[in-house]
């Protein structure tokens, strides 16, 4: 029994190496990612369902298009700031993980897995079911131009989207990548046939829905526009992921975060404007689909493309969010934050199957409910929560740690500006949403007892150890998974 449990005690160990090695191996890689290459991963992430999501949210809370247009205009800036702040984080803490690895720097893990836990209980599995909602609103809408798809028709296809994923993801990563530079394809061609069509439009002095009429007062309503808003703009901080492969940082991280970061904006802008055109108030505020509603207006026997170009674009979003949610998990995993089994590897596919397959559990989850404004409330408020605590990392860093070496160092008015704003839009719209983010909140806190009980009580009970390890060999047997080897 001794020996045995030796073996076991080194294999554990062994395990936990081999997960630290790897995350050795992504701090020494060798930059190859250009600043196009930088421009191309932050637009790439941000640019998903939202544009196509978010227009009737905004300017449902707004209640007018030129405030409407206004929350875009200045959504996009504050994505920019923030951006701004994380290349400072960026550049003085090499680490994987991006905010994850800096609240665990300046705050401790006890913050770092209230993170964790967020990005992985709430908001990416949340984020999958808003977008594998979108593309079956979109995909279903063409069968029923009268009136909307019935919401069990919805919320199935949805899941038969993330299981389909699912599978692909678990079968083959080469498949993954492809579906996903097929459906970027058409994500872009549907942006660019719309704003094209805007453009032509505007030629033709269609203006007359751009008023300031019946602008919201209420400024609780105003602040929950901004959640709808700032999802459109998620992902302006994945460049800071893969910061150690983007050659010279200190003058590229910058230039591509302003460069996608008004890239972005003005996109998003044109689209909007573009749909104001054609649609007024209440049939943008009418439509769950407000493209497929815009295209019937306009493209007549060609109206059938928008719709089918959005829903090749939410499908690819959906499977976005797959590929890169396992690695967040993985790498929860070799910090000994997450199972041990989510750091495991397919022995066949070479696939991150158990975190692929968690993730899309918990999104089928989220699919219990099939409104997604409400979804993008409960998102918003862990997103903006969790990503102003890592920004509020850099003054207090720069209060704890003068000596640090910092290659960019930004204004202190930029993260005062960011700590504000995000204050204002997480706990003004308590007041106008205070069941959804009653509810978030209760969601983050579940995360406390969690590390108390698994993270930070270090002595288990042989009890806990042999669940522990039955549950871990069972699983392994059933996937045929393995912790990952050191590559040659």
């Amino acid at each position: 029994m001794g020996k045995e449990k030796n073996l076991e005690m080194d294999i554990i160990k062994e395990n936990h190496a081999l997960c630290d090695k790897n995350e050795d191996d992504q701090v020494e890689l060798k930059p190859k990612m250009t600043l196009l290459n930088g421009v191309t991963v932050i637009v790439g992430s941000i640019i998903g369902s939202g544009i196509f999501v978010s227009p009737s949210g905004v300017l449902k809370e707004t209640g007018s298009v030129n405030m409407s247009l206004m929350v875009w205009i200045i959504s996009g800036v504050f994505s920019m700031i923030g951006a701004y702040c994380y290349a400072e984080l960026g550049c003085m803490i090499k680490k994987t993980g991006a905010d994850y690895a800096y609240i665990m720097v300046t705050f401790g893990k006890f913050l770092a897995f209230i993170r964790l836990w967020v990005e992985c209980i709430i908001v990416r599995p949340c984020s999958q079911a808003i977008v594998a909602l979108t593309f079956s609103i979109y995909a279903t809408k063409p069968f029923f131009p009268e009136c909307d798809p019935p919401d069990e028709a919805v919320r199935l296809l949805a899941a038969i989207c993330i299981c389909i994923l699912a599978f692909i993801n678990c079968w083959e990563v080469k498949w993954a990548t492809f579906v996903q530079d097929i459906f970027t394809y058409a994500k872009l061609l549907a942006l660019f046939i719309i704003i094209a069509t805007g453009v032509v439009q505007l030629g033709n002095g269609k203006v007359e829905n751009f008023t300031w009429e019946n602008t919201e007062s209420d400024v609780t309503k105003i602040a929950l526009s901004f959640y709808s808003g700032l999802f459109a703009y998620n992902g302006w901080n994945y460049l800071n992921f893969v910061i150690e492969e983007l050659q010279d940082p200190v003058k590229n991280l910058p230039r591509a975060i302003a460069i996608s970061c008004i890239l972005v904006t003005v996109v998003y802008v044109l689209t909007n404007i573009a749909f104001y055109t054609t649609l007024s108030v209440p049939e943008v505020l009418g439509s769950e689909a407000v493209a497929v509603t815009f295209a019937e207006r306009l493209y007549g026997r060609f109206a059938f493309m928008i719709p089918v170009f959005v829903a090749m674009s939410t499908f690819g979003g959906v499977n976005g969010i797959l590929l890169t949610s396992s690695r967040l998990f993985y790498a929860g995993a070799c910090e000994g934050q997450m199972p041990e089994i989510l750091s495991m590897i397919q022995v066949k596919k070479m696939t991150p199957a158990p975190a692929v397959l968690i993730v899309a559990l918990l999104s089928l989850v989220y699919l219990c409910s099939s409104d997604i404004f409400r979804l993008i409330t409960y998102v918003g408020f862990a997103t903006w929560v969790s990503i102003g605590l890592a920004v509020f990392c850099l003054p207090w860093l720069r209060w704890k740690h003068p000596e640090w070496n910092r290659p960019i160092k930004v204004h202190l008015i930029f993260p005062v500006l960011y700590i504000i704003a995000t204050i204002f839009i997480t706990i003004v719209p308590m007041i106008a949403s205070p069941v959804e983010t009653g509810i978030g909140i209760a969601i983050i806190a579940t995360g406390v007892p969690v590390y108390l009980l698994f993270i930070a009580r270090t002595q288990k009970s042989e009890l806990e150890k042999k669940i522990i390890d039955s549950c871990n060999t069972a699983l392994q047997k059933l996937l045929v998974v393995m912790p990952p080897t050191k590559q040659n």
